[in-house]
């Protein structure tokens, strides 16, 4: 048996025309129409019909205004929980413990995943007193310093999808009128400082680990709180301080060139 009658012995057509699709439109800005689609693949219109509304309804790929159809970002967040990621994790445990003896807090480490924000690396304080975040956990895109960072060191497109994969997976889908100004204004001074919308007395403190195009690949935050027993413990200010150095050495081990950033 040759190597083409093998590959027709253990064809998934259903499965093909499906990555053909995804493939397809992971090379256009915009979106394209089902007409499209078939006439860029060579098939009829009528073959992608079924294939695109499960597409759609599994979450890898948006409907926009006009019936144009455009990748979600629901591929990225999967691809992002597998090697890379861990290799990040890796990379970051060494710079993540410095990070915590030095500001005498708990730190995470956090990626975008299927609308989420999910934490996969943590240090613990060093003191009695800290806020640790379980290394798994799913938090809000929209109301915590590291979603506002993911989001941030974006594009405006990147954004829009992020927020409409949030949206697929909660009820609360509103936004405040200032959102895109916080957002703009984050990426400008480089980094998030904000009350936790979840814990009072707490403040979030969030800088992005940036991939080689200048995109955030990951958050890493710090939930500072004041500790009364330590007298040297700083500031959320220097804080502030350690979180960007900590975020620009993680951001060069990735490859990025901070001083583009």
């Amino acid at each position: 048996m040759t190597d083409e009658d093998d590959s027709d012995r253990y064809r998934a057509p259903a499965l093909d025309k499906g990555l053909d699709i995804l493939e397809l439109l992971a090379g256009i800005d915009g979106g394209v129409t089902q007409a499209e689609i078939a006439k860029r693949l060579g098939r009829s219109p009528n073959e992608f019909y079924r294939m695109l509304d499960r597409l759609v309804r599994r979450g890898y790929v948006t409907r926009l205004e006009g019936d144009r159809y455009s990748l979600t970002l629901k591929l990225f967040g999967l691809a992002q929980l597998h090697a890379p990621v861990r290799r990040l994790a890796a990379y970051a445990t060494p710079l993540m413990r410095d990070l915590a003896v030095q500001s005498k807090q708990a730190n995470h480490l956090c990626v975008f995943d299927r609308g989420a924000v999910v934490v996969v690396a943590q240090q613990e304080a060093p003191e009695y007193w800290g806020i640790s975040i379980r290394v798994g956990s799913h938090m809000s895109l929209l109301n915590t310093g590291s979603g506002h960072v993911l989001m941030a060191f974006r594009s405006p497109e990147e954004r829009s999808l992020m927020i409409a994969e949030y949206e697929r997976h909660v009820d609360d889908n509103s936004q405040p009128d200032d959102y895109r100004d916080r957002l703009n204004m984050i990426r400008e001074r480089g980094y998030e400082v904000m009350p936790s919308a979840q814990t009072g007395g707490v403040f979030n403190v969030s800088a992005p680990v940036l991939g080689p195009d200048g995109r955030a690949i990951a958050a890493i935050t710090c939930p500072y709180i004041q500790v009364l027993n330590v007298p040297e413990a700083p500031s959320v200010d220097q804080v502030c301080q350690m979180i960007v150095a900590t975020a620009k050495k993680l951001s060069e081990l990735s490859g990025a060139d901070v001083g583009k950033a």
